[in-house]
């Protein structure tokens, strides 16, 4: 399959999807293009600012079906900071410190369960994202605790503590 000027769809896509830092490799057979992301620890420059950002783990929201990853939103944990890149034409970015997160909960539906795939609920003292949903990606009992302890890394580096209330003395 050709496009255009000579350059081969596969060249063509290779050379797209290197462009954001993540390697993915396409795969094209007629009409029909599978796609498999390559995670990987890289360093990388964070935008703007020239400082390095260490990325500990990557992926895409998945379908529940076959958990393909054929969605428009990433996820990526670096080391100081969680960002989610939602959207194709009209893009949205949020970012949440690590030390801002205080609770981690997995819930993994029936069918995430057959395709392997899970969700992970994060509850943060982040103001324009109280409660972080990152859905249905694969390992998520591995990159659940890649978050945790990334977590706590972070809040012993910034000497951060998290003074949490229980129920039994508020109402006192």
């Amino acid at each position: 399959m050709v496009i255009g000027s000579g350059i081969s769809c596969r060249d063509f896509f290779r050379t797209a999807c290197r462009s954001d830092g993540f390697v993915i490799y396409m795969l094209v057979d007629n009409a029909l293009c599978s796609l498999r992301v390559k995670f990987y620890k890289k360093q990388t420059e964070e935008q703007g600012r020239g400082k390095k950002m260490n990325i500990l783990w990557s992926d895409r929201k998945r379908l529940t079906l076959f958990g393909l990853p054929w969605t428009f939103t990433k996820y990526t944990c670096a080391s100081e900071k969680f960002i989610v890149e939602s959207g194709m034409l009209s893009t949205k970015e949020e970012e949440i410190r690590l030390y801002r997160i205080l609770d981690l909960t997995l819930e993994r539906s029936f069918w995430q369960r057959i395709f392997g795939l899970g969700t992970i609920c994060c509850d943060t003292v982040d103001k324009s994202c109280p409660k972080l949903v990152i859905k249905n990606i694969k390992d998520s009992r591995k990159v659940k605790e890649l978050i945790s302890k990334a977590v706590e890394e972070e809040r012993m580096k910034k000497k951060v503590s998290s003074r949490e209330l229980m129920a039994a003395e508020e109402e006192e």
